[in-house]
C-alpha cells in the first residue's frame, strides 16, 4: 500500500495506530525456522549445506530453507484468540501488518491463506528481520503514524520501546512487566498450555504397555521366583520405555504436516503446537542416552540400539513402503520379546517365536486398516505419507485376520506339543478360545471405526480386554500350579 493509502487508512481510524504482528510463536504457536529445519531434516544434500548458509547470515539460511521445505499455511496451528482480535480490528478498518522475521516467501504463504494483512515486512535473504533490527525498520517505517506491535518474548522487547502500544501474546510475567514499562499495552492475550503436561503426553506413558512384552519368556518359563532375572527384565523395560519415548518425539516431529491433517493426531503436542519444536529436539538425545545406560545394566544394549535403528528407518522412510512398514512394525514387537528373553536369561522359544510373528502382524495390520478406514470415513483416497490407498482395505483386512487365525493355529498346536511344560496342560486348551475371541474383537472394533488408534491402547482401555487378560492370567497360573 502506498504512503498515501497508508496516511487515509491511518486517519479513518483516529489514533488507532497500525498494528504490527509478529508471525512466530505469535500469530502460530511455533517457530517457521525450527519447521523448515525439521522439514529437510530427511535430506542429507541440504543438511551438508546448512553451515554454509548459516555462515552467510541467517537471512540466507532462511531463504534456502524457505525455498527447500514446504510448509502449508492451512495446516499450521495459529493463536485462534489472536486471529479473533485481529478481524476485529481489521473489521473496524484497521491497519495491519505482518512483521516477521521469518522469509518473506513464508509470510506471503501466510497472508494468502488468512487474507488480513495490508502489508509484509519480513526477512528478504538479506536482511534477518528480528529485534533490533525489526525495531529500525519498523520506527522508520511508520515513524510519522506510531505502530502498537503484537509479540511474545524478550526479543521484542526492543521493538516495543519504539512502538507507541503493545499486544502481549503468550509472554512471561517477566517480558510483560518488561513491556509494560516501556510502552502502554493495548490487549494481552494468553493461550499457551503449561509444558510440563504437553511434554509428558508427547512421551507417550500409554505406549509403555507395550514393553510388558520383554518379561513374557520370565513368566512363559515359570521363574516368577528369579530375583536377578527379573532385575534385568524391569532394567531393559526401563530401557525400552525411554528408547520409546524418544523415537516417538522424532515421529512426531518428522511427521507434522500428517499429524496435522490427522483428525485425531493434530492434537499432538508438536503439531498443536502446545510444545516447541526445540524442546523436543534437545529431548531426544537425553532419552536415547538414559537408555543405552539402563541397557547395558540389563545386558542387552544390542537390542536397544537395534530397536532405535529399525525404529528411526520406519520414522523417516519405512512407514511409506507397502508391506515393508507392516514387517516392520512387527519386528518391532519381537524385538522386545527377544530381548526380554536376552536380558532375563530365558530365551524365546520356537514356538512363542512362531506364535509372536503371526500375532505382531495381525496388530499391525489392524494399525494401517484403522487409518485407511478414517481415510475413507472423509471421503479421502490415501494416507499422508503412508503407502496405501483406500481400495487396498480388502486385501490388508484379508491378510490381518488370516494372521490372527494362524497365529491362533500355532498356540493350539504348542498346547498339544510335547514341548508343554505345565502340570495341568489340557486347561491351556482354554487360552485358545479366549486369544481367538480377543483378537475377533479387535478386528470387529477396526470395522466399526472404533479402533482409532495404536491397538494395543485400545486393549488399555477395554474393560472386556482386561478381563480376557485376568482370564488368561487364571487359566496360566492354575495350569502350573502344583498338583
Amino acid at each position: 500500500m502506498s504512503q498515501t493509502n497508508l496516511h487515509r487508512a491511518t486517519k479513518a481510524v483516529h489514533t488507532v495506530p497500525p498494528l504490527c504482528v509478529d508471525l512466530d510463536s505469535t500469530l502460530i504457536a511455533t517457530n517457521t525456522l525450527h519447521e523448515t529445519l525439521i522439514a529437510v531434516a530427511g535430506n542429507p544434500v541440504v543438511l551438508a549445506s546448512l553451515p554454509r548458509w548459516l555462515m552467510a547470515g541467517k537471512a540466507v539460511l532462511k531463504r534456502e530453507l524457505a525455498r527447500r521445505a514446504s510448509l502449508d499455511p492451512t495446516l499450521l496451528p495459529y493463536n485462534q484468540p489472536l486471529l479473533e482480535y485481529l478481524r476485529r480490528e481489521k473489521a473496524s478498518g484497521r491497519y495491519l501488518v505482518l512483521a516477521t522475521a521469518a522469509d518473506r516467501s513464508l509470510a506471503e504463504a501466510v497472508q494468502t491463506h488468512l487474507g488480513l494483512f495490508d502489508e509484509i515486512i519480513a526477512s528478504d535473504g538479506v536482511r534477518n528481520l528480528r529485534g533490533k533490527t525489526k525495531a529500525q525498520v519498523l520506527a522508520e517505517r511508520f515513524r510519522e503514524q506510531g505502530f502498537a506491535y503484537a509479540g511474545s518474548d524478550r526479543t521484542d522487547l526492543p521493538i516495543w520501546r519504539q512502538a507507541t502500544r503493545a499486544v502481549l501474546v503468550n509472554t512471561s510475567s517477566r517480558v510483560a512487566r518488561a513491556a509494560a514499562t516501556a510502552v502502554s499495552v493495548e490487549a494481552e492475550l494468553h493461550t499457551r498450555a503449561a509444558l510440563l503436561p504437553a511434554c509428558i503426553k508427547a512421551l507417550r506413558p500409554y505406549q509403555w504397555i507395550k514393553n510388558l512384552l520383554v518379561f513374557i519368556p520370565l513368566i512363559t518359563a515359570h521363574a516368577l521366583d528369579d530375583a536377578r532375572g527379573w532385575r534385568s527384565a524391569l532394567l531393559l523395560f526401563a530401557a525400552f520405555c525411554t528408547i520409546a519415548s524418544g523415537l516417538y518425539l522424532v515421529n512426531d516431529l518428522s511427521d507434522l504436516a500428517a499429524d496435522r491433517h490427522h483428525p485425531y493426531k493434530r492434537y499432538r503436542p508438536f503439531a498443536q503446537g502446545t510444545l516447541p519444536l526445540i524442546s523436543g529436539v534437545m529431548l531426544v538425545p537425553i532419552l536415547c542416552l538414559l537408555s543405552l545406560g539402563l541397557a547395558t545394566m540389563s545386558g542387552a544394549t544390542w537390542a536397544i540400539v537395534l530397536y532405535a535403528g529399525a525404529s528411526t528407518a520406519y520414522s523417516f522412510r519405512l512407514k511409506q513402503w507397502p508391506l515393508i512398514d507392516l514387517f516392520t512394525l512387527a519386528g518391532l514387537y519381537t524385538i522386545r520379546l527377544f530381548a526380554g528373553g536376552e536380558a532375563s536369561g530365558y530365551r524365546v522359544s520356537m514356538w512363542l517365536l512362531a506364535f509372536s510373528s503371526f500375532f505382531f502382524f495381525s496388530l499391525a495390520v489392524i494399525k494401517r486398516v484403522s487409518e485407511l478406514m478414517a481415510v475413507q470415513a472423509r471421503d479421502e483416497k490415501a494416507v499422508p505419507r503412508r503407502a496405501y490407498v483406500v481400495s487396498d482395505l480388502q486385501i490388508l483386512q484379508l491378510m490381518g485376520v488370516s494372521a490372527t487365525f494362524v497365529s491362533v493355529l500355532v498356540l493350539a498346536l504348542y498346547v498339544q506339543s510335547e514341548a508343554i511344560r505345565y502340570t495341568r496342560p489340557t486347561l491351556l486348551w482354554l487360552i485358545v478360545p479366549l486369544m481367538l475371541f480377543w483378537q475377533c474383537r479387535l478386528w470387529f472394533a477396526t470395522a466399526r471405526g472404533n479402533m482409532h488408534d495404536d491397538p494395543i491402547t485400545y486393549t488399555a482401555k477395554d474393560w472386556i480386554s482386561w478381563l480376557s487378560g485376568i482370564v488368561l492370567v487364571a487359566i496360566l497360573t492354575l495350569a502350573a500350579a502344583p498338583l
